[in-house]
């Protein structure tokens, strides 16, 4: 078989939805209306990502708030936040560009979803005609809605920790029953963990250890079969054209990563200044065992906070050169990230939101083009 290639997750907004969305928390528009837009955004991008071949497809996560905030709210800016939930939480992230965003604060238990994953797969499952793969969020990034320091009254930590790891599991089965052929989970707090913010001061607290320790809380409850199809991503962070963490080495989070017991990893490398370093790096911590499962790498060749298109022949570079270091059979291609991970991103290093949607399929094609040129050379 070639080698495995998928999207991250999202894809940019239409600029018509973008706007759909800031008129629902306005209160100018009803949900249906909301709803409509997103089922349009949803059906053109399917569509539109069949159309460049990918043997896997997602619906690009119009319908969501956020990656990280699907399962607590309908908007960016809290419109039907989940119960025991309030809105001045701490700072999840500070970008490059000094844009910040933020976290709700828990307020009490127990702690539910609002949303599951598995009812946009449902709805993406009547437009697609090709396998679909399901973005959810770590079981790591929603800790953070738990205060630093403290306790909620009446709810411990370890409490709290147990209703997220049931909740987590529940988000995952649910969207492998609705028709997933492909679960990641989103992990872009692992590598902003490694880094020490002044100005955020969850991330000087050493807390990567507990996040894997989380996370392989939920994976363990899986079995070898269910976990060859359940990934992890990371990435530096991708918002606003901005990032996070890219100035973090990734020898600090690595040789972590890779001890969660996922079945593939999708992991930020296109925009990486030393590829061929880390590419090295993952061939040395990547698991032949996990538990049972032999971990894959789909290493990032695309970048999607730049408007420039890679060719397919620089996509197949890549792969070539990683090829040097990862086994070919633990070896596959990926985009960095997603290509709009909040719902309201105007993409400012693009023309439009509208251009950035009709560059990421562009990428995308050529991601697809790249990586069967590099199974041929590679013979797989």
């Amino acid at each position: 078989m070639p080698l495995h290639t998928e999207p991250v997750g999202s894809l940019p907004r239409p600029r018509k939805l973008q706007e759909a969305f800031a008129a629902y928390d306005a209160g100018t528009i009803k949900y249906e209306d909301l709803v409509r837009e997103q089922d349009a955004a949803c059906l053109d991008s399917i569509r539109r990502m069949e159309a460049t071949g990918s043997p896997i497809v997602s619906d690009g996560e119009q319908r969501v708030s956020s990656f990280a905030t699907y399962p607590l709210a309908d908007t960016l800016s809290g419109t039907g936040v989940a119960d025991h939930l309030a809105l001045d939480g701490q700072y999840f992230a500070i970008f490059t560009d000094g844009h910040h965003r933020q976290l709700p604060r828990l307020t009490g238990g127990p702690f539910r979803y609002r949303t599951y994953a598995s009812q946009y797969v449902e709805k993406a499952m009547k437009m697609a005609t090709k396998p679909l793969k399901q973005a959810v969020i770590a079981p790591s990034m929603l800790a953070l809605l738990y205060p630093l320091d403290g306790e909620v009254p009446g709810y411990t930590r370890e409490a709290f920790h147990e209703d997220l790891v049931n909740e987590c599991e529940k988000d995952i089965r649910q969207a492998f029953k609705a028709g997933a052929k492909r679960v990641s989970i989103d992990f872009t707090e692992g590598r902003l963990a490694c880094r020490n913010d002044p100005k955020n001061p969850w991330t000087g607290r050493k807390m990567l250890p507990g996040f894997i320790a989380l996370n392989n809380r939920v994976l363990d409850r899986f079995t070898a079969v269910e976990r060859k199809n359940i990934g992890i991503h990371t990435c530096p962070g991708g918002d606003c054209d901005s990032t996070h963490s890219a100035d973090v080495d990734y020898k600090e989070l690595l040789p972590s990563m890779f001890q969660m017991n996922a079945g593939y990893f999708l992991i930020q490398l296109a925009s990486e200044k030393d590829k061929e370093r880390v590419y090295k790096m993952i061939g040395e911590n990547l698991r032949k065992d996990a538990k049972g499962v032999k971990q894959v790498a789909l290493i990032g060749v695309i970048n999607p906070q730049s408007p420039r298109v890679e060719t397919p022949e620089e996509v197949c570079a890549d792969i070539m050169l990683a090829s040097k270091y990862i086994p070919v059979d633990q070896l596959g291609a990926t985009d960095d990230c997603g290509f709009s991970p909040f719902s309201i991103d105007v993409k400012p290093k693009h023309p439009s939101p509208d251009v950035a949607r009709d560059i990421a399929f562009e990428k995308i094609g050529n991601r697809i083009r790249g990586a069967a040129m590099a199974s041929d050379r590679l013979g797989v």
